[in-house]
C-alpha cells in the first residue's frame, strides 16, 4: 500500500459557470434602491426570453398544423379544418407578439 504524496494528488479544481459575477471588492456596496434596480433588469430580461420563446413555440405549432391540415385523408376533416385555422392564426399572434416586444424593449 502507497501513500499519496501531495504531487500525486489532483489538483482542486472547479469549474465556474459564465453567468458566474465577479464582484470588484474596491467598489461599494450595491445600494437597496441599485439592488432593485438590477433585479427588475433581470426579471424583465428573463420575461423577455420567455415571451421570444412563447412566439417560437406558437410558429412551431403553426408549421405542425400546416403540416396536418395539408396531410389528405390520413387525418379526420375536423382536425385537418382546426389545423389549417390553427396555421393561419398561429403565425398572426407570433408577429402581434414580436410588434409589442419591439414597441416595449
Amino acid at each position: 500500500m502507497t501513500k499519496k504524496t501531495s504531487a500525486d494528488a489532483k489538483p482542486d479544481l472547479r469549474i465556474v459557470e459564465t453567468e458566474s459575477a465577479v464582484y470588484d471588492l474596491m467598489r461599494a456596496p450595491e445600494t437597496t434602491a441599485d439592488r432593485v434596480k438590477r433585479l427588475q433588469l433581470e426579471a424583465h430580461a428573463l420575461a423577455l426570453e420567455e415571451i421570444e420563446g412563447l412566439e417560437k413555440l406558437l410558429l412551431d405549432a403553426a408549421a405542425k398544423a400546416r403540416a396536418i391540415a395539408d396531410g389528405g385523408d390520413a387525418y379526420p376533416v375536423g382536425a385537418r379544418e382546426i389545423a389549417s385555422r390553427l396555421a393561419t392564426d398561429l403565425p398572426n399572434r407570433a408577429e402581434t407578439i414580436k410588434t409589442i416586444i419591439h414597441r416595449v424593449g
